[in-house]
């Protein structure tokens, strides 16, 4: 009886310890937030760059975590709308209590994010928001992609050692565009290339066609897009009626699903796309290698460009949470080191002034029947 006693009390206490560890590890995790679209018009975007988060985070607590702290990663649906963006990360940092925030797609959303009463009168770092603009902001956010310039770099040099000297734009008006727009008008005078002529994308399918007819009489070498997805979508849809072979370039964030039910998939052909990582396919690098891996063994969804990026962004992350000391943001302390960081394949300078962390850029072919071909 004594000895089934103690048995008993032996179950008792080890499944008493395991309880209380279980809900130590718990109340010592490193909670990680993000408001982003998951359902609104860069809905396929967010969801595959969550899924690349998600399956590394996995992959860690799956090992212990970090330092032997879970990672608690806390998403929520903004939408694509700035306002619910803001109030989302309000109740992360206030209710939640996060220790990182990761950031959201688009210009306006982070904007909005930055001028939050909760994210001013915090501590925080807003990182690796996806925002292809120009617009600089000071050290409290921290970008993990190439600067749209430096994307838009790599467009010209790709198509200038083709010998296309001749550069059409379509341009969609609006205040977060107009600086990349100037950009490419300045850089095309730069490099002694010809401007052919300039679209104005509109609402309007009559103007549209309109101005896409005349841009496509000047027969450019390249067209440029300078516009959000829809917009190139509206684009392309006329653009392609009348210049069924001539490149048109757009950036990483173009939404490629969107795009192809504006314009319609077939119009797609000849378009190229600047990537901010390897092909995701590919079995390079140690980041490429593993990331496949653990997308097979945690994720259903099919590989992407944007889980390959959100896999090496919460990489690097996990990265800057080991350097963090008590009171201090660990990517703060990231962005001061002065060497190069390896992610396996893909290096990312943590101090650059831009706070661009990685100049990475490749290109990529849409190809016939679909997909990217890098």
């Amino acid at each position: 009886m004594i000895s089934l006693f103690k048995s008993v009390l032996t179950v008792v206490l080890v499944s008493l310890a395991f309880l209380l560890n279980s809900a130590f590890a718990q109340d010592n995790a490193i909670v990680i937030g993000q408001a982003i679209d998951l359902s609104g018009p860069s809905g396929s975007i967010g969801r595959d760059y969550v899924a690349g988060i998600t399956t590394y985070f996995d992959s860690l607590n799956v090992a212990g975590g970090l330092n032997g702290r879970r990672i608690k990663y806390l998403v929520r649906d903004d939408q694509g709308d700035a306002a619910i963006s803001a109030k989302a990360v309000a109740e992360l940092i206030i209710k939640d209590k996060v220790d990182y925030l990761l950031g959201g797609i688009g210009l306006s959303v982070t904007n909005a994010v930055v001028a939050s009463p909760a994210f001013k009168q915090s501590t925080l770092t807003l990182f690796a928001p996806l925002v292809s603009s120009v617009k600089d902001y000071n050290s409290r956010v921290v970008f993990w992609r190439p600067s749209p310039e430096q994307e838009m770099q790599y467009i010209f040099s790709y198509f200038d050692k083709l010998g296309i000297k001749s550069v059409g734009i379509a341009y969609q008006e609006s205040e977060f565009n107009q600086e990349m727009y100037q950009y490419v008008v300045a850089e095309v005078s730069k490099r002694k290339m010809s401007l052919s002529g300039v679209a104005r994308i509109s609402n309007s399918p009559v103007e549209n066609e309109k101005e896409a007819s005349a841009l496509a009489t000047k027969n450019p070498g390249i067209v440029i897009v300078v516009s959000d997805t829809v917009g190139a979508g509206l684009f392309l849809k006329q653009f392609r009626k009348r210049a069924d072979k001539t490149f048109v370039a757009g950036m990483s964030l173009i939404n490629l699903e969107t795009l192809a039910e504006v314009a319609g998939r077939s119009a797609l052909e000849w378009t190229v796309f600047s990537q901010v990582v390897p092909n995701p396919l590919g079995k390079k690098t140690i980041v490429q290698i593993d990331h496949s891996a653990m997308m097979k063994k945690f994720r259903d969804e099919d590989l992407s460009s944007l889980t390959l990026e959100g896999f090496i962004v919460a990489k690097t992350l996990a990265k800057a949470i080991t350097m963090s000391k008590s009171g201090r943001d660990g990517l703060q302390a990231l962005i001061t080191q002065k060497h190069t960081l390896d992610l396996g394949g893909i290096s990312v300078t943590p101090d650059d002034p831009s706070r661009h962390m990685s100049g990475y850029v490749d290109i990529a072919l849409f190809r016939k029947g679909g997909g990217l071909l890098f």
